[in-house]
């Protein structure tokens, strides 16, 4: 009876934890959360502690079901840290209603229309010489660059780089890139 209790045990670990492999080799972790494929951009992003600011601000602007939608897009997420380097106020004053379409147009400057992984960005920096530029969400364009290998900058109309910190964040409707500093349109 030992034998057959302690096999079925032993059976049920092994199965749990190949299940359990299974699940997190698909997830990659973001702000000490697992973002899972089988979710949207907004339902990952609502679990991660270091993208508190950019829901927030999501929210406030009114693109939450945007996000949930089938897209597919590429969503380049600054951290809370990112937020922080913006100057004293800043964050505050664009969440309130009357700054809505300020905030809007920040943040759909973040957003690329389609899926566009490591590899894809790559491929385009290679096909332009060293960069390319991408349509934003907001129509604008953002140029993306090598720094090294596996390292792609963002640079904004304003001459800002941020550095992708995470890639390939892959979710239901798109992919998710954790950048380290606020992009800013015209």
């Amino acid at each position: 009876m030992n034998k057959i209790l302690s096999a079925a045990i032993s059976t049920s670990l092994l199965f749990s934890a190949a299940g359990m492999a299974a699940v997190m080799s698909d997830s990659v972790m973001v702000g000490g959360a697992a973002m899972y494929p089988s979710k949207n951009i907004v339902e990952n992003a609502l679990n991660s502690k270091d993208h508190t600011t950019l829901v927030a601000a999501v929210k406030a602007a009114g693109l939450v079901d945007t996000l949930q939608g089938t897209g597919p897009f590429t969503v380049f997420a600054p951290t809370n840290a990112a937020f922080a380097k913006l100057p004293a106020g800043t964050v505050e004053n664009l969440v309130k209603p009357e700054n809505k379409a300020v905030l809007t147009n920040i943040l759909t400057y973040h957003v690329v229309a389609g899926k566009y992984d490591m590899k894809q960005l790559e491929k385009k920096i290679k096909a332009g010489g060293g960069h390319a530029e991408l349509k934003t969400v907001s129509g604008q364009p953002l140029w993306i660059m090598s720094n090294g290998p596996h390292n792609i900058q963002l640079k904004d109309a304003q001459g800002n780089i941020a550095n992708i910190s995470t890639y390939d964040v892959n979710q239901k409707n798109g992919v998710i890139d954790v950048i380290d500093t606020v992009l800013m349109p015209k």
